[in-house]
């Protein structure tokens, strides 16, 4: 059952009272894990500093898995599988890879209400106002982080998680974000347990019959984005 608490936090304090844009960045091909994070800290550090505005850098990385800070190592089940980076982010073990869409929000919550939970809740708000825009019905579940969708055939049902959410927020500045599965390499997943979640498996929007691709993929957060936190304008890549 979708969980009620999309609808619970007061998601109107996400827009900026200036209206100051978002900056909307997509790098081309693949960024290394390690390179995206250092450019990630310079940039929270100047927005922390008012040298620098907000942003959303979406890109794709090599098959790697990353553990945030409640990671188990025994949820990583195939060690030697991939790359393994150790993060600040909240959150367990989660799998990037070519054909997902990982999206890295820095937002200033300083201008956005200063309510951690309110952000998180638009964050899951974001996501499943981009699925709509495929017409896939997604939703949170209680108890469960990232964004799910119901599955059904003859004789069975599952959910199955299509997005993940992993944050951080420094002297109310935010990073990481979000990954989303367009067209991943699934079996990829099978080197870890996923978000420590064993009952549950992982899907696409390719897996549920979508073809949708990466661009398609950014156009539909573009839009569901302005929805929930307000403008954008697009920006070269930091550096």
């Amino acid at each position: 059952m979708v969980s009620p608490t999309l609808s619970e936090a007061p998601l109107h304090k996400l827009f900026r009272p200036d209206g100051r844009p978002v900056e909307w960045v997509v790098s081309p091909g693949r960024v290394g894990y390690a390179a995206a994070v250092r450019a990630m800290e310079r940039r929270v550090e100047q927005i922390t500093a008012g040298r620098a505005g907000e942003l959303v850098w979406l890109l794709e990385h090599p098959p790697l898995y990353t553990a945030g800070v409640s990671a188990r190592d025994e949820d990583l089940l195939e060690p030697g599988r991939f790359p393994v980076h150790r993060t600040s982010r909240g959150g367990q073990f989660t799998y990037h890879g070519p054909g997902q869409r990982v999206a890295y929000v820095m937002l200033d919550l300083n201008h956005r209400g200063r309510d951690v939970r309110a952000f998180v809740r638009g964050l899951e708000q974001w996501i499943v106002g981009a699925l709509g825009e495929f017409g896939v019905p997604a939703g949170t579940r209680e108890g469960r982080v990232g964004v799910w969708v119901e599955r059904h055939g003859p004789g069975w049902s599952r959910e199955d998680k299509i997005a993940a959410i992993g944050v951080k927020v420094r002297r109310w500045v935010s990073f990481h974000g979000i990954s989303l599965n367009v067209e991943p390499d699934l079996s990829h997943f099978a080197g870890i347990v996923p978000c420590g979640i064993q009952e549950h498996g992982v899907t696409s929007l390719v897996d549920l019959g979508v073809p949708a691709t990466l661009d398609e993929a950014d156009a539909a957060l573009k839009t569901s984005f302005r929805r929930v936190f307000g403008a954008v304008r697009n920006a070269p890549p930091p550096g």
